[in-house]
């Protein structure tokens, strides 16, 4: 009788006492941003909506940054003058963006042109662990160029960041819908 109830017992204990580690599911972050809501800016050389969500550091008549605080994130941008230039500025701005390819899953690219406001634009959406997730760049052909680029205080995890990412497209989307120079006249030397 004794033999039948270890039996019954022995494997029961067994059972109870192995160390089987079960991983918990990784939890999912329920980011929610604000509603996109923009304002107008005015800048030396040009003007655009912004989010209000974005603080304005004003560095120069050359450069400025919208700091996106709550997300870790800046939009730097820099004004250029075209002096005869735009084969080379738009090299650069082109060689910058395509600098994020040793870590880029892909770079799309998105042309935006407003021939009434004399704005043409390039978006470069970067996927993947690469340090800038988005560029632009921004001329009127003749006398302005602008160049921009998104980042995020954080490693580039684009997983971790797609969320953000995401949410600001639209806004830089915006800037550059709403972008016009504010004096289309050349630019003196």
């Amino acid at each position: 009788m004794k033999k039948i109830l270890y039996l019954f017992i022995l494997p029961v204990f067994f059972a109870c006492h192995q160390n089987n580690v079960i991983p918990k599911p990784k939890a999912l972050l329920s980011l929610e941003y604000p509603t996109h809501t923009y304002q107008l800016d005015t800048f030396p050389h040009f003007i655009f909506e912004k989010s209000v969500w974005a603080q304005t550091e004003r560095i120069s008549d050359q450069k400025v940054n919208l700091n996106y605080p709550q997300m870790k994130a800046k939009v730097y941008m820099t004004y250029k003058p075209v002096k005869h230039n735009l084969i080379a500025l738009l090299r650069d701005a082109e060689k910058f963006t395509y600098e994020h390819t040793v870590k880029a899953d892909e770079i799309i690219t998105r042309d935006f042109v407003n021939p009434q406001k004399h704005v043409y634009a390039t978006l470069n959406y970067v996927t993947g662990n690469a340090a800038s997730q988005v560029q632009f760049h921004i001329t009127d052909s003749l006398h302005h160029f602008v160049d921009g680029s998104l980042y995020f205080y954080a490693l580039p995890n684009y997983d971790s960041i797609m969320p953000a990412v995401k949410y600001l497209e639209k806004d830089i989307n915006h800037l550059l819908e709403t972008f016009a120079w504010k004096n289309n006249s050349k630019v003196k030397n």
